[in-house]
């Protein structure tokens, strides 16, 4: 395995190679090896499906979709949230070879038919409860898509079951560079971006998941996370199959029932988000309950302050393993070690499996350890490209193949990265550089703050001054004053924000990352 620290003397031809898997290899050998096997948990409905179930299920959606008219390789959307049937639709449409196209669920029809008109899709499955929603998105949509209504925890579409699953795929073979996923951006600069993920790409997102955490077949995953999100399904859905463990997936997260599901189904690892950690601490535990057959929890989409990461440990006992991934990057880019003595807090860790490397931004000059830069990636995991965005694609990538990031950070002596931001999101006040996750921080330590991003707004002046956004935990006490001279101890004026914005929630996208340029909109 090549990793981060090793990268700065390589050649800039030299890159990891594809493993040559595809989902639908992934499948056979799992149903080969452990068909009876529980690969997959509903817990409201206690429906559990083995990797033999899932298999069968994914040839008769196979069937289903060429009865339906559609060629292999094309595009089959879905509005749906999480539970079985989206689990089996994920895993089936690309190891039929299909094009996965998941849509957010908080998208609005004028998003939703945007997608739906860029990624030509050629039908979609609909849960009820979102159908009014999909039928104004259509009418903005000037071709014809089919719609097939289902039912979110039932694993079989209406006439399916009459489908033979045995006898081979009705569709050719596939390899790792076809397409896999099409997954779009939250767009929050402009349009979203068609994000095109080979299986290739996928797989090998779902095996550094699982080698970075030495995940085996007795680990299971409470998989809480939104199904329209990279995260959801590369490291709880694919690096299972890939691994032969499995997963519990809540309709959706509950701060009250989280443990408590965790404990009663046997999770060995949890997979969240900082808000998510956020919202855990603040809520009670239920009394009685062991935590300790969970062996870390797994922190990612967007940086973990060192405050929640510190008195998430000290609470509940379990180790963090915080990391790092795109939607561009099937998901992981950096992963701390699983030995806690190695792990560094406030760190994603060292690359795993593909290269990085940190670069001056205007001139691609490759930059010492410790020196602040644009992030850049190069690996299997990497993705195609922007769909039908040649532009796009052009920007994306340098002459050798990098990822530009976007991402602002470093990479210390011992090959760990430190994310200081977004290219995009960085302040410049009086011509000086200010990383938005000091600031955050620095709220974060105060007792009355739950959740805090900083950003740059216009000034006169300076060209740009620091607006705070502020969430507080409930039933905190605390003024802008207050937050003022706290920040004035820790930060000195000229980092101070000049403005606070006490919210009610900040605004986030599907991963529950912080949006913090959305803060703009309301000044």
């Amino acid at each position: 395995m090549t990793t981060g620290s090793a990268m700065v003397n390589e050649p800039e031809g030299a890159a990891p190679v594809s493993r040559g898997e595809t989902v639908r290899s992934l499948l056979e050998r799992q149903a080969a090896q452990r068909s009876q096997q529980t690969c997959f948990i509903a817990p409201e409905t206690g429906c559990r499906l083995d990797f033999g179930g899932l298999h069968d299920a994914s040839r008769r959606l196979a069937r289903f979709l060429a009865g339906q008219g559609l060629p292999a390789g094309a595009h089959v959307a879905w509005l749906l949230p999480n539970g079985l049937q989206v689990y089996r639709l994920f895993v089936g449409c690309m190891a039929a070879g299909y094009v996965a196209t998941p849509l957010s669920l908080i998208a609005q029809p004028a998003q939703l038919a945007y997608v739906l008109t860029h990624s030509d899709s050629q039908l979609v499955f609909v849960a009820a409860e979102h159908l009014e929603r999909l039928q104004a998105a259509l009418q903005q949509v000037e071709r014809e898509i089919r719609v097939v209504v289902v039912d979110p925890d039932c694993g079989e579409i209406t006439g399916e079951a009459a489908l033979e699953s045995a006898g081979g795929w009705p569709q050719p073979a596939l390899s790792a560079d076809d397409p896999a996923l099409l997954m779009y951006t939250s767009g929050t600069t402009g349009r979203p971006k068609g994000v095109l993920l080979s299986h290739g790409n996928v797989t090998a997102g779902a095996a550094f998941v699982s080698e970075a955490h030495q995940l085996a077949a007795d680990d299971r995953v409470l998989a809480v996370l939104p199904m329209y999100h990279i995260n959801a399904q590369i490291v709880t859905v694919l690096a299972p199959l890939l691994h032969g463990g499995s997963l519990v997936m809540p309709q959706r997260f509950s701060v009250g029932s989280f443990w408590t599901m965790a404990v009663e189904f046997g999770c060995s690892w949890i997979n969240v988000v900082p808000t998510i950690i956020a919202y855990l601490l603040e809520a009670p535990l239920p009394a009685g309950l062991d935590l300790s057959a969970i062996r870390f929890c797994r922190s990612a989409s967007a940086p973990l302050a060192p405050e929640h990461h510190r008195s998430f440990e000290a609470r509940f006992g379990i180790g963090i393993i915080e990391t790092m991934g795109l939607t561009e990057t099937a998901a992981p880019v950096f992963s701390n070690p699983l030995d806690p003595a190695r792990r560094k807090i406030g760190s994603p860790g060292p690359a795993f499996g593909n290269l990085a490397r940190v670069v001056e931004p205007r001139s691609g000059k490759l930059l010492a350890d410790g020196v602040a830069g644009e992030i850049q990636i190069r690996g299997p995991n990497v993705m195609a490209g922007y769909y039908k965005a040649p532009e796009e694609n052009a920007r994306a990538f340098t002459a050798y193949g990098w990822l530009h990031t976007g991402d602002l950070g470093y990479r210390d002596g011992d090959g760990f990265y430190f994310i200081t931001g977004r290219l995009k999101e960085l302040i410049i006040k009086g011509g000086e550089n200010i990383a938005p996750r000091e600031i955050d921080e620095v709220l974060l330590a105060h007792p009355a703050v739950l959740e805090a991003a900083a950003v740059g707004v216009p000034d006169s002046r300076y060209g740009q001054e620091i607006l705070a956004g502020v969430v507080l935990k409930p039933g905190a006490a605390c003024n802008e004053t207050d937050l003022r001279q706290f920040c004035l101890d820790q930060l000195g004026r000229f980092k101070t924000p000049r403005d606070f914005r006490f919210l009610a929630e900040l605004p986030k996208g599907p991963s529950g990352k912080v949006q913090r340029l959305k803060l703009l909109d309301s000044t």
